[in-house]
């Protein structure tokens, strides 16, 4: 079985509170690989909720955004109508239910991981599969991601190398 992650391909991150236009090019791309994925789709969704401004996070990006329920916490509509499992809904950059998921599978061939951003929440999930999966190869496909800047973007493909974290598409 192959997996494919789509990390927060949200409103908020694509048009939205913290959207790019980086972020805004990748669509198309991500929608045609889940529509042509040979195996299992997971999406994850950054959930933050009315407190969002009194977290840690809140006070180091106060930039309230996907907030439980809004248009911004939506997956974006061209890949929403794709999703076929519930969202992974994560309150911080790396899912420990996307982790907890995978515990008893022993299928899994390989993952792939797409999304955004590249340099903070597609990182963290790949590091954190990689400390409890260490022998399930992971690709992270750079074509598919977007990160906050472009220069951020290859700092986190090259820090994923450096653990040994396949890069398709760069």
């Amino acid at each position: 079985m192959k997996l494919l992650v789509v990390v927060d391909m949200q409103n908020d991150f694509i048009s939205g509170a913290l959207g790019s236009s980086e972020a805004e090019k990748i669509v198309p791309y991500v929608k045609g690989l889940v529509e042509s994925f040979d195996g299992q789709v997971i999406f994850t969704r950054d959930t933050h909720y009315e407190n969002y401004m009194e977290t840690q996070e809140g006070k180091n990006l106060p930039v309230p955004h996907c907030v439980f329920g809004t248009e911004g916490w939506q997956i974006h509509p061209d890949l929403e109508v794709l999703r076929k499992t519930e969202a992974v809904n994560k309150i911080t950059f790396g899912s420990k239910e996307l982790v907890e998921l995978l515990k008893d599978r022993t299928d899994i061939e390989n993952i792939t991981f797409v999304g955004l951003c590249t340099d903070i929440c597609v990182i963290s999930n790949v590091m954190l599969i990689k400390a409890y999966y260490p022998e399930i190869p992971l690709m992270v496909d750079a074509k598919g991601c977007a990160g906050v800047k472009p220069q951020s973007h290859k700092t986190a493909l090259d820090a994923m190398k450096a653990i040994q974290v396949k890069i398709v598409n760069e």
